[in-house]
């Protein structure tokens, strides 16, 4: 402890004078512990120095034991030499004794294998000169396996020469065996009796040959089988494409014939199936030199019917010798094209689709494993599908031509026999020509997909998007069109769509069969993906024909629109001759409105039965935005509004709009209905507003303009003046004081002058607080003043005409209908 911690100590244990009394004994205390520790320090160093001294005479005695072990070994090591020493020269003519046993146990070994070599080639001549073939192929396995033994002694001249005899035995054997096999098939086998078994020993002489001669005698003989074959085929006669059949025909008769014959041959050789796939090379070389040189197009159903036999006959050789199998799901693949929209698939029907084509994908792993295990051979695994019929591939265009001339000739027939309508309990409401021409576009898949997979059938499947393509023009073509011509444009009816209860009902016919092309085509492209050569799958693109049916829904829906709003154009004109400025009291809604609620409710519910909840929400969409803005440019093509017109015009406004928000319930689809309900509130409030400007006083009428129309211009300014019934004079002051002050009310948003004068308890650092100056203050209390007063207007408080109005709606609240009920429940 340093001197101020001691200090501290000593404070501590004697704070007071009367504490002192404990020095003693707390000194006591501490020369006993002091004695304590003495005590203890020498005994510890007494022990130390006994471990010292024991430690060093272990040490010693550890290292006299290390030395006379070292002593020991170098003993042990010495008797081991020679020990060793001595064993060599005991052994040292053992040795040399069996070195010399096994050398003459070796030479006698080989002299013995020489003569028996000699021995064997000997009578492997005679047999060989005899054509004892079954002999001699024994004779020779030995003669092979005693030469093995003699490959170290080439060089010796004895064994030079028995090599090179034995080379020409097998020559020797190799020839009488071709010149036996040049027979067969001759007619000798049917006067010789022993020709077949003779033949079938010499079989097994060309196993025991090298596997060369067992490749060329198989190799010469189907040469001479097939030569007959391009005899008879290559003639002006048969050398023709409609003679395809008789050519496979040929090959299973012969094959059937000689089955007997042909069983000398052992098994593993494969020859039936040497023998097919040569003749398959040798048949497309012919046929492809047949079709080059035509010098017209080739017979569609010439051509097709040797497909079709080409086709039928490489698949009974895949069947025959394991060619694999493939195209087994093709037609469940095409088959489910268009089948969502028809049936309705629910969960179980798609757990059994795929469980069906999991069952079969097990069937053919089966197949396959069983095909690998019984066709072993160099080969087996050759596919012939394709092997002929692929040298069709390049000429069948006159086959897609026909496709492509047959289905549009189909299409146009479906177009012509469509009726434009739907039978009673149709549940897709979609027209029949749509289906059947998907039906037919299916049986066309099928039998090109069964003939080739290939460039034609991407041939084909773009002649699908053709004729997809031109059904959507004709679905365009039947749309109603607008009014052309001079009598159109004289009487105002130019561009304008008129449509029918019928022609409503076809239009969404044309939407919803136009949404099944779209959705089927895609079916189609991803079918005819899976069956298409793996080169082709990712050219497969439905998606321009998907467009062009896009292309036919929206202008379907944009042609309802415009029909509807043809519909209400007559109404629009009624609503314009209403003597608004000579109206003397509010009544009921006008008539004009009426008209309208009677378009509507005689459209809507038959086009919200018919149209899918997208559609229709689409089609209200448009409808509102376009009788929004064409009814608030409808009250500028009206003469003067007086106070009372502007009341009767506004109760109007409120109708139409009741009667649009009710819309979605009246089509029986409400599930877009809240964004509807505010589009329509948003686009019917300009109208109102604008009938609110009509109503307000002349001192104010500009104030509130600018405050409910701040988007409004000069123009449509005075032209509601001129509907207020001012003269030019009067005008023009209202006009100049307008320009001046500029067409709006240019200022900060409520919010900021919100925000301005609130003063925030806590602003941004970076942002100082604004203080508004006395001028915008007096702005904004301008701009509030006359938004009460537009709204009292609006409310109709500020006249006496207005008093009957309001006499009228005290009335209608007692009635439990009407229009002005339905104000009030609205």
């Amino acid at each position: 402890m340093d001197k101020s911690s001691a200090l501290e100590y000593i404070n501590q244990m004697f704070p007071t004078e009367a504490s002192l009394t404990g020095v003693e004994p707390l000194m006591q205390k501490i020369h006993n512990e002091i004695r304590r520790v003495d005590t203890e320090i020498l005994a510890a160093v007494r022990q130390q120095s006994n471990s010292g001294t024991k430690a060093k005479e272990d040490l010693a005695a550890a290292t006299r034991a290390v030395e006379e072990l070292m002593y020991k070994i170098r003993e042990i090591k010495t008797k081991a030499e020679q020990s060793e020493t001595m064993v060599q020269e005991i052994c040292r003519d053992i040795k040399k004794l069996d070195f010399a046993k096994k050398h003459i146990t070796t030479t006698i070994t080989a002299l013995h294998r020489l003569t028996m070599l000699v021995s064997a080639v000997e009578q492997l001549q005679v047999m060989a000169s005899k054509r004892q073939y079954k002999e001699a192929a024994a004779q020779l396995e030995a003669v092979n396996q005693l030469c093995s033994h003699f490959e170290a002694y080439r060089d010796i001249p004895k064994i030079t020469e028995l090599r090179e005899k034995f080379k020409n035995i097998k020559q020797i054997l190799k020839s009488h065996v071709f010149s036996d096999f040049s027979s067969l098939g001759t007619g000798k086998e049917t006067e010789e009796t022993n020709l077949l078994q003779q033949l079938s020993d010499a079989c097994l002489v060309v196993d025991a040959l090298e596997p060369s001669v067992r490749e060329e005698l198989v190799n010469n003989f189907c040469s001479r089988e097939l030569t007959s074959y391009e005899q008879i085929f290559e003639g002006a006669e048969l050398a023709k494409l409609d003679k395809t059949e008789r050519r496979y025909a040929w090959i299973k008769r012969r094959i059937r014939t000689n089955e007997e014959i042909w069983k000398i041959f052992p098994v593993p050789w494969h020859v039936p199936y040497r023998l097919c796939i040569q003749f398959c090379k040798k048949t497309r070389k012919q046929l492809e030199e047949i079709l080059n040189n035509m010098k017209e197009k080739p017979d569609v159903g010439t051509l097709l019917l040797a497909l079709q036999r080409t086709l039928e006959f490489e698949d009974e050789l895949a069947e025959k010798f394991g060619g694999g199998a493939q195209g087994k799901e093709t037609g469940n693949d095409i088959e489910e094209i268009g089948r969502g929209e028809t049936t309705g698939q629910n969960i179980s029907d798609i757990r059994k689709k795929y469980e069906k084509k999991l069952a079969a994908h097990q069937q053919n792993d089966s197949e396959e494993k069983k095909g690998k295990k019984d066709l072993s051979a160099p080969g087996a695994g050759f596919n012939f599908r394709g092997i002929i019929s692929s040298c069709f591939e390049p000429h069948l265009t006159v086959y897609i031509e026909l496709e492509e001339k047959t289905l549009m000739e189909n299409l146009e027939k479906l177009v012509q026999e469509e009726t434009w309508d739907i039978e009673e309990g149709s549940q897709n409401n979609v027209l029949s020509s749509s289906m059947q021409l998907f039906l037919i576009i299916k049986r066309s898949l099928k039998r090109c997909s069964a003939l080739t997979k290939n460039q034609t059938l991407f041939n084909l499947f773009k002649v699908f998007q053709r004729i997809l393509k031109a059904y959507a023009t004709k679905l365009f073509a039947r749309l109603p069109k607008g009014g052309t011509g001079i009598v159109a444009a004289a009487t105002g009816m130019d561009g304008q769509i008129k449509t029918s209860d019928r022609d409503e009902r076809v239009i969404c016919y044309i939407v919803n069969s136009a949404e099944y092309c779209h959705k089927t085509a895609g079916e189609l492209a991803e079918s005819i993906s899976k069956i298409i050569e793996p080169n082709f799958a990712d050219t497969v693109d439905m998606s321009e024909v998907q467009d062009e049916f896009s292309a036919v829904i929206t202008k379907s829906l944009v042609t309802l629109v415009h029909g509807l709003e043809t519909k209400f154009d007559a109404e629009m004109a009624a609503m314009t001759r209403v003597p608004w400025g000579t109206l003397e009291n509010v009544g009921d809604q006008s008539e004009y409105v009426n008209g309208i609620n009677m378009i509507l409710t005689s459209s809507i519910p038959v086009l919200g039965g018919l149209l899918s909840p997208l559609y229709f929400q689409f089609f209200l969409d448009k409808l509102a935005s376009s009788l929004g803005p064409r009814f608030y440019a409808n009250i500028f093509k009206c003469k003067q509004i007086s106070e009372t017109g502007a009341q009767q015009m506004l109760l109007d406004t409120q109708a139409v709009k009741t009667i649009l928000l009710e819309i979605p319930t009246l089509g029986r689809q409400t599930s877009g209905a809240a964004s509807y309900s505010k589009f329509v509130s948003r686009e019917m409030s300009k109208a109102e507003a604008l009938l609110k400007v009509i109503l307000s006083p002349i001192d104010s009428v500009a104030d509130t303009y600018r405050a409910l129309l701040p988007e409004g211009t000069p123009m449509e300014f005075q032209r509601i003046l001129e509907l207020k019934g001012l003269k030019k004079a009067d005008q023009q002051t209202i006009l100049d004081d307008f320009n001046k002050h500029g067409p709006g009310i240019t200022q900060p948003s409520i919010s900021q002058q919100i925000v301005a004068v609130a003063q925030p308890a806590a602003p941004s650092p970076s942002v100082a607080p604004v203080m508004p100056s006395s001028a915008s203050i007096g702005l904004i209390a301008s701009r509030e003043d006359v938004l009460t007063r537009a709204a009292a207007l609006g409310r109709g408080a500020a006249t006496t005409g207005f008093k009957r109005f309001l006499a009228l709606t005290e009335a209608a609240k007692d009635r439990k209908d009407g229009p002005f009920r339905k104000l009030f429940n609205a």
